[in-house]
C-alpha cells in the first residue's frame, strides 16, 4: 500500500506521542494516585475513537473490525462520567468539528496548518 501524503508522518507521530503518554502515566499504573485528570482522559479517548476512524478506511472490513473498540471506548467514557463520542455523519465524519467548542483543538489544528508565506518588509529586495 502507498500512503496518501502526511499520513505515514502523522501515524509516525502519533504512535511517538502514544508512546510519550505511557511514559507519563506509567509510574501511576502500579496503583499510585492519580495520573490522569478529566480533560486528559477524554482527549486520549477522543485520539483513540478518532485513530480508529481514521482506520476505519485501510480495508472493506476494517470498521466492522474495529467495532468493539468504539463500544469498549464508549463504556470507558461511561465509567468514568465522561460526555459520549461525537456522533457521525453518514459519511463517518463527527458531525461537530472537532475545533469547534474545544480551545485545545482550535489550536492544535492551528499547528498542523502550514505556515503562510512570509513577505519581505517594505522597502527591501525580494
Amino acid at each position: 500500500m502507498i500512503a496518501a501524503p502526511g499520513v505515514g508522518e502523522r501515524a509516525d507521530a502519533a504512535a511517538d506521542a502514544a508512546c510519550h503518554l505511557y511514559d507519563a502515566v506509567a509510574p501511576w499504573n502500579a496503583g499510585g494516585p492519580g495520573g490522569w485528570s478529566r480533560t486528559a482522559a477524554e482527549d486520549a479517548a477522543e485520539t483513540i475513537e478518532t485513530t480508529a476512524h481514521a482506520l476505519a478506511h485501510i480495508h472493506p472490513r476494517a470498521e466492522i473490525i474495529l467495532a468493539p473498540v468504539h463500544a469498549a471506548l464508549a463504556d470507558l467514557r461511561r465509567q468514568l462520567e465522561l460526555p459520549p463520542a461525537d456522533p457521525l455523519t453518514a459519511g463517518g465524519l463527527p458531525t461537530t468539528p472537532r475545533t469547534v467548542g474545544n480551545p485545545r483543538r482550535t489550536r492544535w489544528v492551528r499547528v498542523l496548518t502550514p505556515p503562510a508565506p512570509r513577505r519581505p518588509p517594505t522597502g527591501t529586495a525580494s
